[in-house]
């Protein structure tokens, strides 16, 4: 058995001990409350950063809807320009019978001049 004169010094290594362990309680305590308030934290900002990611993909979608739109504003234009390029071909080619015609009727009508002149001088 032990011995009652190793009785004291056996109390104070315990109490020592004991001491030793309400501090590294008191310590875990802390770091426990710490890391409580750290992860509240972390959480707080993964909230945060999902709600703008959220946002930017509602933004993006938002976006390719109107460059779909856009898109087909585009389509549509490119189908106007090209009616009227045709057309404006057409008018061209009218354009160029009508100078021709032109170009006729000023002959004939030098031709009835020159002959009115004809007349007049033979009179």
């Amino acid at each position: 058995m032990t011995e009652p004169d190793n009785l004291p010094q056996r109390v104070d290594a315990l109490e020592t001990q004991g001491k030793q362990l309400r501090e590294e309680v008191a310590t875990a305590r802390s770091d426990a409350a710490a890391a409580r308030t750290l992860a509240a934290a972390a959480d707080r900002d993964v909230s945060e950063v999902r709600s703008e990611l959220r946002a930017h993909t509602s933004a993006l979608n938002a976006l390719r809807e109107t460059q779909l739109e856009q898109g087909q504003v585009l389509d549509e234009h490119s189908r106007t320009l090209g009616e009227h390029s045709r057309i404006l071909g057409e008018h061209s080619r009218i354009l160029g019978e009508h100078s021709t015609m032109f170009g006729s009727l000023q002959a004939g009508i030098t031709q009835i001049v020159n002959l009115l002149t004809e007349r007049r001088g033979a009179t």
